[in-house]
């Protein structure tokens, strides 16, 4: 069913509102809490959030446009639903539902003698902070009665029908009088505190505004309205350097009554924001003199920085999960919140095992990679330290006495692990056509179940993308998985001189129900020994 959106009162002294930008467009989908447009009110810019799910079938104020508070901002439903009769009642639909409320206060005003408010104070209302709200909690009073309030202060903490909100204070003065207590709840506009100089008598005013308080309020209005200056309303000129005057939309108004031309003003609020207090203050004479006096050094300086406006198209792009790629975010969640990781980290040189490589290579018909090396060193530290090569189980620790390495390739949609069956046993030639033969299938989806599975250690290497270090995570059931970085050629300390060689990092991350750190210490010490002197392996 099709929900009303209306302008939402975002300050307790806002009455009307500006659509700054719109980041939803008609027919977009929309979620809760997505931000659906930027609203200008007379004290900031401010994200509007959607309450609401659905898709955005209309928009009643265009960006730019300024209009009263509770107006007709958009309205959210099902796709292609018919909202004719919402658009044709929607703007006769606020009177009708007011017409009680005004017959009510008539009725009730001459009961009470309305008191007109001290210089000075200020009647702090409910506020309203979502387009749902129609009562607030006061969670928890920040200020109390007799605390002084500056401008910008959090008055108190509110609970609305979404979430429990800061509420800022938008006048200066004295706390004199809390009318909703903390865990309290009450309409939207009823009375929540009154602001005004130390010492003021306030006796009869909440009173009076309980019983007659949208009269209270008039008053109020009016008393702040009359020493306004009444001017001719005046057509807004352009800055002289193009740019959008920031300014919010009370400010804007009372410019206006006032015959101010904005471009004169200057802003002290964020970004050079002109606000209300910016044109209540402003001096047209001294102004015009001071930017007489002032253009000649304008000239003469460089030209200040052009304030910068955010503006831009938010674009998502959504993108099925694959099957693999739901097995894989289940898989590895699964083994890092179920296995305790901890990860080693050892250098080694590879200043000989690139020598070795080098004389392998040039045996006809012969290619292997540092890869291979690595594997073919984790296979034999691996029959030296079995524990590595193990598996958890809830009532014994399996250790595996053949070695099954997987070796992750990386593919299109994700990560598999292609399994050499019996590693220890192979040669590195053998081993280097193998891994090459199983990653080429990996990549184009031609690899076996059975190809994937037993493996009871796993090595993956990120050195060919320039990744130097880094931590995987384990790949159960496996209690083991090693790392390995690329190489780097870097100054390095040997027989007490400081040459130029080559060294790897080589990462452990290992399951600590199995493996203690020492036992992984122990196997690393190894795997260097067998990587730095190749022959080692051999024996």
């Amino acid at each position: 069913m099709a929900t009303i959106v209306t302008m939402p009162r975002l300050s307790d002294t806002m009455t009307e509102g500006t659509v700054a930008t719109w980041l939803k467009k008609v027919g977009d989908k929309v979620s809760e809490g997505d931000i659906l447009a930027e609203i200008e009110t007379d004290k900031a810019t401010m994200e509007f959030e959607s309450f609401n799910e659905g898709t955005l079938l209309h928009i009643g104020i265009q960006a730019g446009e300024t209009a009263p508070v509770d107006s007709l901002l958009a309205i959210i439903g099902n796709e292609g639903e018919d909202i004719s009769a919402l658009l044709a009642g929607g703007t006769a639909a606020a009177p009708v539902a007011e017409t009680p409320v005004a017959t009510e206060t008539k009725q009730e005003s001459p009961a009470a003698t309305p008191v007109a408010l001290p210089e000075g104070v200020i009647v702090v209302t409910m506020p309203r902070l979502s387009d749902t709200m129609t009562e607030g909690t006061v969670a928890t009073w920040l200020k109390k009665v007799g605390d002084t309030v500056a401008e910008g202060d959090i008055l108190a903490e509110i609970e609305t029908d979404k979430a429990t909100m800061e509420f800022e204070s938008f006048n200066a003065g004295t706390l004199l009088y809390i009318g909703i207590q903390e865990g309290s709840t009450a309409p939207v506009d009823s009375l929540l505190a009154i602001i005004g100089p130390a010492g003021t008598d306030i006796s009869g005013v909440a009173d009076n505004f309980k019983v007659g308080g949208s009269n209270t309020a008039t008053a109020k209005e009016e008393t702040k309205a009359a020493p306004a200056e009444k001017a001719a309303p005046v057509t807004q000129e352009a800055a002289a350097d193009g740019q959008r005057i920031l300014a919010s939309p009370l400010a804007k108004k009372i410019a206006n009554e006032k015959g101010i031309q904005l471009s004169q003003v200057k802003g002290s609020g964020e970004n050079g924001r002109i606000v209300k207090s910016d044109i209540e203050n402003f001096t047209p004479s001294t102004s015009s003199t001071t930017a007489a006096a002032a253009q000649p050094q304008e000239t003469a300086k460089a030209a200040a920085p052009k304030v910068f406006v955010p503006a831009g198209e938010v674009f998502t792009e959504e993108i099925k999960n694959s099957q693999m790629r739901k097995i894989i975010a289940k898989r590895l969640a699964e083994s890092l919140f179920t296995a305790p990781h901890y990860n080693l980290s050892i250098e080694v040189s590879m200043d000989e095992a690139m020598k070795s490589r080098a004389a392998i290579n040039s045996v006809p018909d012969t290619k292997v990679s540092f890869n291979d090396m690595v594997i073919k060193a984790c296979a034999t530290a691996l029959k030296k330290h079995p524990i590595i090569n193990s598996q958890w189980r809830e009532d014994a620790i399996i250790i595996n006495h053949h070695v099954n390495i997987g070796v992750a390739v990386a593919v299109e949609d994700g990560l598999v692990v292609p399994v050499l069956r019996f590693t220890d046993a192979m040669s590195l030639s053998q081993i280097g056509a193998s891994v090459r033969d199983l990653a080429g299938r990996a990549k184009t989806k031609k690899l076996l179940p059975n190809e994937m599975e037993g493996s009871t250690f796993t090595v993956s290497n990120l050195g060919m993308f320039g990744i130097t270090e880094f931590n995987s995570i384990i790949n159960q059931p496996n209690s083991a998985i090693l790392s390995v970085g690329a190489i780097v050629e870097k100054p390095v300390v040997k027989n007490g001189q400081i040459v130029v060689g080559n060294t790897m990092m080589l990462s452990l991350a290992c399951d600590h129900r199995t493996i203690d750190g020492a036992t992984g210490a122990q196997f690393l010490q190894t795997l260097k020994q067998f990587i730095e002197n190749p022959v080692t392996m051999l024996a």
